[in-house]
C-alpha cells in the first residue's frame, strides 16, 4: 500500500509522535522511510545569513534526520533515507515528496486553533491543503493553544 513514506522534522520533541507513528507505517508496511530536514534560509535576516549560522542549522538538521534513522533501526525499518535541505519548507517538502515519488507524508501539528492558527500559519497545514499523497497529521501531546 505504501512504499515510501516521508517525515518532514524540525528537530523538535513536538514531533516525535509524528516520527513514532511514521516509523510505524514504514514497519508495518516495509516501506522505505524518508526523513527531511528543511533549513529556511528566507526566514533568516541578512544580519545572521553567515556561512556560520547556515552550517549551525545544517548541523542541526543532520542530528535531527539521524535520531530518526536510528529510532527506525531500533524498530528494525532498515530503509531509511536522511537529507538536509535548504528551502520554503512546505514547497520543499511537496517537491521532495514528487521527486521521491513518496506515497504519504507524516507531519506533527500543534493544534493551534483561531487566531494563532491565522497568524502564525502551518507548515503542515498547508502541505495537507496542496499535497498530491494523502498526508498524515498526528497532534503533539502539548497541543492545548487556543
Amino acid at each position: 500500500m505504501y512504499e515510501r513514506i516521508l517525515i518532514p522534522t524540525d528537530g523538535s520533541d513536538a514531533v516525535d509522535p509524528a516520527v513514532e507513528r511514521a516509523i510505524d507505517l514504514a514497519s508495518t508496511y516495509d516501506a522505505e522511510l524518508h526523513a527531511v530536514n528543511v533549513v529556511n534560509l528566507a526566514s533568516l535576516s541578512t544580519e545572521i545569513h553567515t556561512p556560520a549560522v547556515i552550517e549551525s542549522f545544517e548541523e542541526q538538521g543532520e542530528v535531527a534526520v539521524e535520531a530518526i534513522a536510528e529510532r527506525a533501526a531500533d524498530a528494525g525499518v532498515e530503509d531509511v533515507a536522511t537529507e538536509v535541505i535548504h528551502g520554503t519548507p512546505q514547497r520543499t517538502i511537496l517537491d521532495y515528496a514528487d521527486d521521491h515519488d513518496v506515497d504519504m507524508i507524516v507531519m506533527g501539528t500543534h493544534g493551534r486553533s483561531g487566531l494563532n492558527r491565522y497568524l502564525l500559519g502551518s507548515v503542515t497545514e498547508k502541505v495537507v491543503r496542496t499535497a498530491d499523497v494523502p498526508v498524515l497529521t498526528v497532534r503533539t501531546s502539548e497541543s492545548t493553544e487556543e
